[in-house]
């Protein structure tokens, strides 16, 4: 029996994103109910090559298990041993990133556009597969161009995936377009095993939406937890009796500090230059925003979040 099996559902995941699922964000995000973590992106050609750069994305703490790695790329060539790296890495899971619509990855045939090939999501799968004894998941969209998550899966459905997470928003609108939770629905079916919804959750009225008309396992959330880790803990209340907590200014000076010592110890000093957009996203909505603002975009020390927080009543 593999680790997802033995997860209690719905499952509650944090799903991967580029530049901030770090060991920081996971961590703090297990701390508030997350039951797995994904890592950021990780290059399976970066890894291919022994990118020192690549394999720096691979490091951990033991806080976060159970923890999935994700990868991308095209050739599936570069997937057996990138699979291998990260089993040896000490992971529980690995992922195959079908679903990214960001400009970067997808100019170079990754992604979201690798749906359009349905024959080499397929080699890429058997190659992760041939790479690893892990449970394989894959990460996919509702769709690009023609071509849907249901083709997918139809696709692949035979070959041994441990889970699936579908976002529903197309390649197309991928950021702000309407969840097609009804596709979503259709490829629980399709699959049969695991399968876990993303897109548009962010809050725990909208994460008991989905989860009432889809019939899905789980959750994979992601944009919906900028500034707001905590929303794993709410869910799993609303769940369970109907209410959940709102998060106050005190608490969240609490967790943005907590934050800070994560990144600091994971980073060093870098980890704080790469805090400051999630400090952004903590102060949204404040009264003299705006100020906090230009301020939290320059931290550079403990001390100077510290000093700014201490300010705020």
């Amino acid at each position: 029996m593999n680790f997802w099996q033995k997860i209690k559902k719905p499952i509650l995941a944090l799903a991967p994103m580029a530049g901030v699922t770090d060991s920081a964000f996971r961590q703090l995000c297990k701390h508030y109910g997350a039951d797995v973590v994904y890592t950021e992106m990780v290059s399976a050609d970066g890894l291919y090559y022994d990118s020192k750069k690549t394999l720096e994305l691979l490091k951990f703490s033991k806080a976060e298990k159970p923890i999935v790695v994700q990868l991308f790329g095209k050739r599936p060539a570069t997937f057996v041993k990138a699979a291998a790296i990260c089993q040896a890495a000490g992971f529980d899971g690995l992922d195959i990133n079908f679903g990214c619509p960001a400009k970067k990855v997808v100019a170079h045939g990754g992604g979201v556009t690798l749906m359009r090939d349905l024959n080499n999501c397929r080699q890429i799968v058997e190659a992760v597969l041939a790479g690893t004894s892990l449970p394989v998941s894959v990460k996919i969209r509702a769709g690009i161009d023609e071509v849907t998550a249901v083709d997918f899966i139809s696709h692949i459905k035979d070959l041994p995936i441990a889970a699936l997470m579908v976002h529903g928003r197309y390649f197309k609108n991928p950021f702000s377009g309407p969840v097609d939770r009804d596709m979503i629905k259709r490829a629980k079916r399709e699959f049969g095993g695991i399968v876990l919804a993303n897109g548009g959750i962010a809050s725990p009225e909208a994460a008991k939406e989905m989860l009432e008309q889809t019939g899905v396992d789980g959750l994979g959330l992601a944009r919906g937890l900028y500034g707001q880790p905590w929303l794993f803990k709410q869910i799993k209340d609303y769940l369970k009796t109907g209410q959940y907590k709102t998060v106050g200014p005190i608490e969240i000076k609490k967790v943005i500090l907590r934050h800070a010592k994560l990144a600091l110890a994971t980073k060093n000093s870098h980890g704080l230059v790469e805090l400051r957009k999630h400090l952004l996203w903590y102060v949204a909505g404040w009264s003299e925003a705006k100020k906090l603002r230009s301020e939290l975009v320059r931290v550079e020390t403990l001390a100077a979040i510290e000093q700014i927080l201490n300010r705020i009543s």
